[in-house]
Formats: structure tokens, sequence, C-alpha cells
């Protein structure tokens, strides 16, 4: 046997389970096709950003990454959500949700993709029991009862108890094992980009509800001396490509009159991003020597910050199940517990993240009514605001 386990897709969830099963004392290899882009303004950068909440970070200190990351992590306090959705593009409703009603930690924290990937990527580089291989690609899968034998781009073979798919919605492991999914398409788009701004954020992320979906601000580190957001902007499609087409000074007065002026006046502080929304989840979350996690298994709206939370919940349920039985690590009852415990859980959120995002394309007057009309009920009745950010936090009740 090569590895104890190969984990197919060098993203951020990747690159988290191969430092979660390293730690563990399991051996792994990481594969990814692409080399990663460690550099903010590098073509082809993601310019998205992560907001990692309070049981991610203690997933990230347990396998040693919390340290390299904490340093460039910007704390996410408040969560402020904005109804826009009157006659003009103004704020007509704003409401507040602070960490400090249920906790003495904030939410969450925010970092740029590019940079957990160089941070993540260097932290593998120390460990002994990590092979890291940028540019190959995982390709085929063949399973028998005690081992995988999975083939690489570069044409070599490698064999593992375990094969993690962490290769993203369009798995090549996940369709090498035949497992289907299910996926609805909202005919949205979202671009993500970077900006400067007057008003500091005080640590506030900021969702303003319009049309077409939510313009949501995350606080980032300063940039340049000036106060800094991630922004992530969801459109209908054909407007969201006009967007991104538009010449730099006509998109900064669209995403300044977008944006309601709540930070003050918004400067472009890098390129823009774009890609599509969906909602899609695999019918099942392992087969023979496989397991399903991150956007292999589930993808959701960018909403309310669940995708990779929910990613680092599966790297934490399938890590607990092999150090309970590390002899079963890959075998039949390991896989169908680690099904047992995500599945139902990741459909509960899929359904509250694609009612949340469906809600918050309304375009009709007297819809966008009712949606002010429920934030406001939602705020104003305490016990059910409460239980929301526990559950935004990753509690399950």
């Amino acid at each position: 046997m090569d590895h104890d386990i190969l984990v197919s897709g060098g993203g951020i969830a990747g690159l988290t389970a191969t430092a979660a099963f390293a730690q563990a004392g399991f051996n792994v290899i990481c594969v990814d096709p692409a080399k990663p882009i460690t550099v903010r303004d590098a073509q082809g950068a993601d310019l998205r950003s992560t907001a990692f909440l309070q049981p991610a970070r203690a997933l990230l200190e347990e396998v040693g990454l919390w340290t390299r990351l904490a340093p460039h992590a910007q704390p996410l306090q408040i969560m402020r959500i904005i109804d826009a959705g009157g006659p003009e593009p103004e704020a007509r409703m704003s409401k507040e949700f602070d960490a400090a009603d249920i906790s003495d930690h904030p939410f969450g924290w925010n970092l740029p993709n590019w940079l957990l990937r160089r941070e993540m990527a260097a932290h593998l580089e120390t460990l002994p029991n990590v092979t890291y291989k940028t540019g190959v690609g995982a390709r085929t899968l063949f399973t028998r009862t005690a081992e995988a034998r999975v083939g690489l781009s570069d044409s070599t073979r490698v064999s593992a108890r375990l094969v993690i798919a962490a290769d993203g919605r369009g798995s090549p492991m996940r369709e090498a094992a035949g497992i289907n999914v299910s996926t609805t398409r909202f005919g949205q788009k979202a671009l993500a980009f970077a900006v400067t701004h007057e008003t500091p954020h005080e640590n506030v992320s900021t969702e303003i509800h319009r049309t077409g979906g939510p313009f949501t601000l995350v606080p980032l580190p300063d940039h340049e001396g000036r106060p800094s957001s991630a922004i992530v902007w969801m459109e209908e499609g054909p407007k969201a490509k006009a967007l991104y087409e538009m010449s730099e000074d006509s998109f900064e007065v669209a995403m300044n009159t977008r944006s309601c002026g709540v930070l003050g006046l918004l400067k472009l502080a890098s390129q823009r991003t774009i890609w599509p929304i969906i909602s899609q989840h695999a019918d099942r979350l392992s087969s023979e020597r496989l397991a399903l996690i991150a956007e292999a298994a589930h993808v959701l709206p960018p909403i309310g910050a669940q995708g990779l939370n929910m990613s680092l919940s599966d790297i934490r349920a399938l890590r607990d199940l092999a150090i309970a039985r590390p002899e079963g690590l890959g075998d039949a009852a390991m896989l169908d517990a680690f099904h047992k415990a995500r599945f139902n859980d990741i459909r509960l959120r899929e359904a509250g993240i694609t009612l949340l995002n469906q809600t918050s394309m309304l375009s009709a007057a007297p819809l966008r009514d009712a949606r002010a009309a429920g934030l406001n009920a939602l705020y104003s009745f305490a016990p059910l605001r409460k239980s929301i950010m526990q559950m935004g936090l990753g509690a399950n009740g």
C-alpha cells in the first residue's frame, strides 16, 4: 500500500483534510491538477474570502493550522442585515445580530482564499507524513474490498486504503464511482472582489437585500492603509455578466449604488471574478473506499458562511471515525457511518440556504415588502433570533 489516504483536490477543504488526517497519524498524499495561486494580484487568484465559524476554528486549532492563520484573520463580531427593497436603492431596514448575545467569541474570522491556500500549503510542507503534489490530478478510480487504486494525470498510480474526494462540484472521483448528483440552478451568478472604503467596518459583516440576491460585505484587514472588505455580489445571470464586463469606472458607480453607501465611498481594490450559483448534493456521500466531502458532496449559494463550514464538519466526522477505529480505515462500516452522520444535516442546511437565496432574489415590490416584514419579525422575537444565530454558528439545535 502506497499511502493510507489519498486526497483528491488541493482547495481549502482538501488541504485541511490532508492536515487533519496527517495530524491524526495517517500517511497522506494530496494531489491537485492546478498549481495553487498564492499571490493576491496574480491572474486567476481566488478573490473570494472564507469566514470560519467558531466550530471551524476549533478544528483548525486541533490540526495545527490556526497558528498560521490567526495573524491574518479578521474577526466577524456583528452580522448586519439590511433590506433595501424600496423604490430607491437605500437602506429602509437594518438589523444587527451581535455574537456577544450568545458567545464570548466572534461569530467567525474572515480570511482571503488565496492567502488560505498559501498558508495551508506551507503547513503541509512541514509534515513528514504528507506528500503534496500540484499539477497532478486524480483521473481514474479502481476499488477492491481492501484498497483503492487511483490513476493520476502523470500516468502514475497510487494505492490507498481511503480516497477522499475534495475535488469540487464536478468531482472526477465522484463521477468515477458512479455517484449521481441532484442540482438546482437559480439563474444567478456571483461576482467576487475586494474594495477599500471610507468608513471602518468595525468587524461588521453586512448583507444587503434588494433584488437578484444579496450584496455582502465581509471585513478584511486594512489594504494599503485603508479599511477593506471582500464583496460577494449575487445577481441574475445576464446582469452579473454585464457588471463583470463593465469598465472599472462604470462598475464602481454600480457597486456604490448597490451598497447603499453603508461604508461610504467604495473603491475597487482587486480583479473581479464571476461564477454560477447552484445548489447541489450527491445522492450518497460514500462508495467502496471513497468518501465525498466539500463541494464534491454539496454546493450551496454563498449565504451565511455555511459552505466551507459544512465541509469542515465533513472532515471532522470522517477523521473522528478513522481515529476511533484506525484498523477499519476506509472500510464499508466506516463509510456507511460517515454517510449517516452527515447526509441529513447537509440536506437540512441545503434546504435552508436555498430558501434564503430564493427570498433574497425577490423582485416584485409586494414580495420585497413581505421580506422586510419577515426580517423585522425575526429580529423582534428574541428566542427565534438567538436560535438562528446559534444555527449560523453550526449548532444543530
